[in-house]
Order: structure tokens, then C-alpha cells, then sequence
């Protein structure tokens, strides 16, 4: 009889331990100062700033409520991760920040599934890092007298990483020479990028077919905690 009375005893304190507990952490799109008001999102957060590798989470509203869509393991640049608004070209850092995701490529035709705006790379094709040029931070095609080889970037020539990937709008809208360009989010390469957001190639396939402009997606690049928290963008 006391071994009952013991055993209930422990219930009753087990479950009003239960009560009083808070509720669990909301979502992580719930927690960030802005979310790009669509109904889909990326998150790519490292453990902190010096870090080349970390998440890379797909979010959805459904029924007002963000939902985890799919994730997968991620690769930073090779200097880690810095405020997006301060960077400096040429860091192999990725810049942290919110940002819209303008267009999709690939240096083949597009998955089955994209609904992303969809520009297949050709020799042609090269995407433009040359502060000196009018065409800074763009897609070139081809490659103008202004834009030196040496200082762009030839698409064609990273077959595996550029398989598919997705414009990061970093420094995109009206480019600030000198802090950038040519940030995507695009497959794994050998090791950590030069500051852009990898994933494995089945991943991208995944990202590329969910993700819907008509739902205005962004990507939310951050650390864990401290002042490039991911939650303060």
C-alpha cells in the first residue's frame, strides 16, 4: 500500500512539474524581426561567425502558421560570416542579413518542378565582379570590354556548384562597389564557399522545387546568437 501511495505521489508531482513547464521555442521564422512578408522562407544559420558550416531550414506558412518544409546541413564562405551591410569583397565571407531570392539558374535546363524565373548559364555566360564595370554584380552575357575576366566570374566553369542555385539578392538592388557580389545559394563544392550558401545537390533539387515566387520567398543568413543573430533580421 505505501509503495502505491509513493508511486502516485510521484505521478501527481511528475505531471504538475509538466504544467508548469513553459511551452516550447516558436518557430524560427516566428522569432526574426522580419520574415520579406511572403509565406516562405529560408534560414541558413551557423553556430557563430567564424563558422564555415551550419543549416539550411525550408519554411511555409500554412493555416498562419510557419512550418519546417524540409533541411539540410549547409557550407559558409571560408572566412566565416559577416554583418551583410559592412562587408568587403574579396573577405570570402557570407553576408548575413535578409534578402530576397531574384531568379534561378543553372548550367543545365531546369529541374522538373522549378517555378522560379529560370536562366539556363551557356559559355556565354559569366556573372560580373569587376567594381570598375557598369555592370557590376549582374549577369553578363556576354562578357562586356568593361568587365575584366580576371575580376568576373565564368558560370561555366563550376559545373557542379552552379548545377542549379538561386540568386541571393545581396547588395543586388542598387550594388554598393566593393562590398560584393555573386552571392547565391547553389550545391555543394569541394569545401566552403567563397561567400556564398551551399547545400547537397538532392537538397537544391528539394529547395528548387518548393520554392514559389508567387509566395515571395526570402533567405535569412545568421549566427545563433550575437549581433549577426539570424533572429534580428
Amino acid at each position: 500500500m505505501r509503495r502505491s501511495l509513493v508511486a502516485v505521489s510521484v505521478l501527481f508531482a511528475l505531471a504538475g512539474s509538466a504544467a508548469a513547464a513553459p511551452g516550447g521555442p516558436q518557430p524560427l521564422p516566428r522569432r526574426l524581426a522580419d520574415t520579406g512578408g511572403g509565406s516562405q522562407l529560408i534560414t541558413a544559420v551557423a553556430p557563430d561567425t567564424g563558422s564555415t558550416t551550419g543549416t539550411v531550414t525550408w519554411w511555409e506558412r500554412r493555416r498562419g502558421r510557419w512550418v519546417e518544409a524540409g533541411s539540410a546541413p549547409a557550407r559558409f564562405g571560408a572566412g566565416g560570416l559577416t554583418e551583410g551591410a559592412s562587408r568587403v569583397q574579396g573577405t570570402n565571407t557570407t553576408p548575413t542579413g535578409l534578402y530576397d531570392l531574384p531568379y534561378a539558374f543553372g548550367t543545365g535546363a531546369a529541374p522538373a518542378g522549378t517555378r522560379y524565373p529560370y536562366r539556363p548559364v551557356n559559355d556565354r555566360s559569366w556573372w560580373c565582379q569587376d567594381n570598375d564595370s557598369a555592370a557590376y554584380n549582374r549577369w553578363v552575357e556576354p562578357r562586356p570590354a568593361d568587365c575584366r575576366a580576371g575580376e568576373s566570374e565564368h558560370l561555366a566553369s563550376y559545373a557542379t556548384q552552379y548545377a542549379r542555385a538561386l540568386v541571393i539578392g545581396f547588395n543586388y538592388r542598387r550594388p554598393v562597389r566593393g562590398r560584393g557580389a555573386g552571392i547565391f545559394l547553389h550545391v555543394n563544392g569541394k569545401g566552403a564557399t567563397a561567400g556564398c550558401v551551399s547545400v547537397p545537390a538532392a537538397a537544391m533539387d528539394r529547395i528548387m522545387a518548393w520554392a514559389d515566387p508567387a509566395r515571395r520567398p526570402h533567405i535569412a543568413v545568421g549566427t545563433v546568437s550575437g549581433p549577426t543573430a539570424v533572429t534580428r533580421y
